[in-house]
């Protein structure tokens, strides 16, 4: 690979490098239905203003892809509207007076379609984007994932969204296991558990990077810049 052709970026455990043409984003589940009063993690009893802080760093973030031309995938956590691709155990869950399925201040929460279940509109997918509904935390589980990435020649991947420790890291694992090499945009995610985020980073770079890296936006973006052919 030639010079024009690679990009390096500072990271932890040590430099990721990347093929510029098999590099794409990202982005998990930054929907409503986890980052704003009234959704999903709001019923779960979270404070969801923990996850603001993410925003902004995953726009500039998606910015700069776009302007690359790379790819880019969104998520949505998010099931059918009888919940037949809901596990009873995951429909289950919650402490709270509202379970998934059920009619909140967002529509019925987690269901295909209504508003909570919906990217945050300051992320929204634009024509050409990936966008891929996912019933479970991982996003290659019962979804046609793997098939969109190879379809784009998709080596390496950076990562953003929430919850860094749940469908975040799981997707991680999942791409690592397919031969992905990933790297995590460590203030493009977050949690509502901040000592989950930074376990999950320590767990993802552990061992020479046994599941991938972690870098800043900054540092992906300056890259990325130096790598325009």
């Amino acid at each position: 690979m030639t010079a024009a052709a690679t990009l390096t970026i500072p990271a932890e455990p040590y430099d990721y490098v990347a093929a510029r043409a098999g590099l794409a984003l990202i982005i998990i589940d930054m929907q409503r239905d986890f980052l704003e009063p009234g959704g999903f993690g709001a019923a779960l009893g979270n404070d969801v203003s923990l996850l603001r802080a993410s925003i902004a760093p995953t726009i500039r973030l998606l910015a700069g892809f776009r302007a690359a031309g790379l790819p880019v995938v969104h998520t949505r956590e998010c099931h059918l509207p009888d919940l037949s691709d809901c596990p009873p155990a995951k429909h289950g869950r919650g402490p709270g007076p509202l379970r998934i399925g059920d009619t909140g201040p967002m529509g019925r929460i987690l269901i295909r379609g209504e508003p909570g279940a919906a990217i945050i509109p300051e992320l929204a997918p634009v024509d050409g984007e990936v966008v891929i509904d996912k019933p479970g935390k991982g996003a290659f589980h019962a979804t046609p994932l793997m098939a969109e990435l190879q379809a784009r020649g998709v080596t390496h991947l950076v990562f953003a969204g929430v919850t860094t420790e749940v469908c975040v890291q799981t997707t991680m694992r999942e791409a690592n296991d397919r031969g992905f090499d990933c790297l995590l945009a460590t203030d493009a995610t977050d949690s509502y558990f901040p000592a989950f985020k930074a376990a999950t980073i320590a767990m993802i770079t552990a061992q020479a990077g046994i599941v991938g890296w972690a870098a800043p936006v900054d540092a992906i973006l300056t890259a990325l810049e130096a790598s325009r052919p």
